[in-house]
């Protein structure tokens, strides 16, 4: 099996690929934005040469997991289907909760913010309900999508492969439901580049009893789907945006907590690295020494170095990987190396297990 972490620029897309039955399948998870497909200056991303590699090699997109709504997560994915009129014959299957399913799941008003647009040859997508195909008739009417919610406690057997889905529960998607206004900017950010504070500082101010967490509000990603990937006996974890009591939630559902922890090859941090979304109660209860965090650190503050020194705190020999080699120099000091010396941060895109 191979993973690989697309640069996505602040947002997140992922490319897993492995065979069953000598077949190769592939599982794309979200897109980035849409520049991670192409710009407006038609230069190509990393999406689209992936998108063209699994064209060129006759192979599909088995899963395409888009694991919510906001751009930075779904906007590659939107570009590619504006600009690619063949786009649906390469998809097999979609994981996507959309607010119309939801709504029928809840018994509750749909609430019409959540609608997406597809317009065709566009560079981007649209929520206003008079233009293009609603982005849920445009999945079925190309029989990628079921329709079916996917949420906390679901296990799924597919592609040879085993899901636990650990994130959203119900109470955030009804939160998507009701709450969610479209005009409103629910990015919860880092603030300001915490860079030029040691990890050393963090970890201290952590120690001291006063310390309190606060965890993201945003409530697209708390609709996030968030799921433990099983494969030849391997646990993968990937988070999306998810929040971090919903995922400990999730986690114990199927009995996994900090005395029966899950043991996991690798972690994809939750919203980028954002100290909203990353607990010490969550790092407890997962087994790992890989880490990876996606982001070009351009917008929201993010990466959050507050993150990476829990991500310590919590395992002294971690590997913390980021996608963009030009962070590892921003982010940590001579003093950081120094003081963590068995912590590594690496740039690296690609593993294979």
């Amino acid at each position: 099996m191979k993973i690989r972490f697309l640069q996505a620029f602040n947002g997140d897309s992922i490319w897993i690929s492995f065979k069953k039955n000598d077949v190769t399948r592939n599982i794309i998870i979200d897109g980035g934005i849409g520049d991670t497909y192409e710009n407006r200056l038609k230069r190509k991303g990393d999406l689209f040469d992936t998108i063209e590699y699994i064209k060129n090699n006759k192979q599909n997109i088995d899963l395409l997991v888009l694991t919510h709504f906001d751009d930075d997560h779904i906007g590659g994915i939107l570009r590619w289907l504006n600009k690619d009129k063949e786009a649906p014959t390469l998809i097999k299957k979609v994981w996507f909760n959309s607010g119309k399913e939801i709504a029928k799941e809840l018994h509750i008003e749909e609430n019409l913010d959540l609608k997406i647009e597809i317009k065709e040859g566009e560079d981007d997508f649209y929520t206003s309900t008079n233009q293009g195909i609603k982005f849920e008739e445009y999945l079925s009417k190309n029989q990628l999508w079921d329709g079916k919610i996917i949420k906390q406690g679901n296990e799924i057997d597919l592609l040879g492969l085993k899901f636990k889905i650990l994130s959203p529960n119900i109470d955030s998607l009804k939160n998507l439901l009701e709450l969610y206004k479209k005009e409103e900017d629910y990015f919860t950010s880092g603030g300001e580049f915490d860079f030029e504070t040691s990890l050393k500082d963090f970890t201290e101010e952590e120690s001291k009893p006063k310390f309190k967490f606060n965890e993201d509000k945003s409530i697209p990603n708390g609709s996030s789907i968030a799921f433990v990937m099983e494969y030849k006996g391997k646990n993968f974890l990937f988070l999306g945006d998810a929040h971090p009591s919903v995922v400990v939630e999730g986690l114990k559902k199927f009995d996994i907590d900090k005395e029966n922890s899950l043991q996991a090859e690798l972690i994809k941090i939750s919203h980028h690295g954002s100290k909203h979304n990353t607990n010490s109660e969550l790092l407890s209860m997962i087994m790992t020494d890989n880490y990876l965090i996606s982001s070009n650190a351009t917008k929201h503050g993010l990466p959050n170095k507050r993150t990476i020194s829990r991500i310590i705190k919590a395992n002294p020999n971690a590997n913390v990987f980021f996608n963009y080699e030009n962070l590892i120099e921003r982010i940590f000091t001579n003093d950081d190396v120094a003081t963590f010396k068995n912590f590594t941060p690496t740039f690296k895109t690609e593993f294979d297990y």
